[in-house]
């Protein structure tokens, strides 16, 4: 009877082993087909992935803008005031002996935006070199020195010519590329880089005894030569927000443009008329930025400042008196001159308009009839 007992022991615990080495050997079999996955291995691979995704990213957007310069630039000429014996202007040592500048084409049929103390003034003849290599007599149709603007013809059509972008929305930090021919026919074409450092500067430019201001410029840090003047200044996208204008040369790295908005309606009516009748106010005033820098004992926190009527001109015709400070036009604050002027040129030589003054703790309403 003993013996019996002994005997079910014996195969109770047989039967125990046997159920949990089954068991053992399930675990461990599943255990090797598991694919262990570490939270350091799992966001080590995310990472790996996200960085691949990038790296791609910026290889795609890269080729995105390179193409789009690409674009661009077959829409950029150069342009002199002399003729080269050549059949381009683009020769060895142009820069010094044609004054190369830079160009853009913004219509299909052969109008040029570019500097006007690079074309000269309205009428001069001037010389244009396209991409291809072409060259053309240009005419200046519309100029103007205190923009330092102009528009100028050639007798071409079918050209491919740039986006024009919406230089009131731009902000300081965006990226910028700047086109031009900063030293004639070896370095054609640049495009530098760089972002918008200011909005709405203000620089005093001094030339051969004469000192001027120029106010509303886009500040840049892309590089700009003597050579960009008349270039873009453009977005990624490839629209053109501003035309390089000025370089300060006692300071690197500081280049300037004036923003495109300034010139549109002038571009559009060129493009739509084929002509462009400017109606004049007759007046010159100065931003308050600009004030400081002279002797008038003007102190206002908005408006422009009247320094100059021209004689019989428009306003000459009217009670507005220098010194007087001009809040408003038609009801729209003006801060600016090129706000001004970018107004008028809206405007048809005859057409009316009033201008909200201030003089003195006076405030009147002086209304101009337009002239040509």
């Amino acid at each position: 009877m003993r013996k019996k007992k002994k005997s079910k022991k014996i195969f109770i615990i047989f039967i125990f082993s046997f159920i949990l080495g089954f068991i053992g050997y399930y675990i461990y079999d599943t255990y090797q087909n598991i694919e262990i996955k570490s939270d350091y291995t799992a966001e080590k691979e995310e990472y790996i992935n996200n960085s691949t995704q990038t790296v791609e990213s910026i290889e795609e957007k890269s080729e995105n803008i390179a193409d789009i310069i690409e674009q661009t630039t077959e829409s950029i000429v150069g342009i002199s005031k002399l003729k080269n014996n050549g059949s381009s202007i683009f020769s060895k040592n142009s820069e010094e002996q044609l004054g190369i500048g830079t160009g853009i084409i913004v219509s299909s049929n052969g109008y040029i935006l570019s500097n006007a103390h690079v074309t000269g003034e309205k009428y001069a003849t001037c010389y244009v070199t396209l991409e291809n290599g072409y060259s053309y007599d240009g005419t200046v149709a519309w100029s103007d020195t205190d923009l330092d603007l102009s528009i100028t013809k050639i007798n071409a059509k079918n050209l491919k010519y740039v986006k024009l972008g919406d230089s009131d929305n731009i902000r300081v930090g965006e990226t910028v590329y700047a086109i031009g021919n900063p030293i004639g026919f070896e370095f054609r074409r640049t495009v530098t880089s760089g972002i918008i450092s200011a909005k709405n500067r203000t620089i005093k430019i001094e030339e051969e005894n004469n000192t001027s201001y120029m106010s509303g410029l886009i500040q840049t840090d892309a590089t700009i030569n003597p050579g960009n003047s008349g270039g873009p200044l453009i977005l990624p996208n490839g629209n053109v927000i501003g035309v390089n204008t000025v370089k300060i040369t006692s300071a690197e790295g500081i280049g300037f443009a004036v923003p495109i908005n300034t010139i549109k309606t002038v571009i559009n009516k060129f493009k739509e008329n084929d002509k462009f009748d400017e109606a004049k106010i007759g007046i010159y005033a100065y931003d308050k930025e600009v004030i400081p820098y002279l002797s008038y004992n003007s102190n206002f926190e908005k408006g422009i400042y009247v320094v100059q009527i021209t004689k019989n001109g428009p306003a000459s015709k009217t009670d507005l008196k220098e010194g007087d400070i001009i809040n408003a036009i038609d009801g729209m604050e003006l801060n600016t001159m090129n706000e001004l002027k970018q107004y008028i040129y809206t405007k048809n030589i005859g057409e009316k308009v009033t201008l909200n003054i201030s003089r003195g703790k006076i405030s009147k309403d002086i209304v101009i009839e337009l002239g040509g």
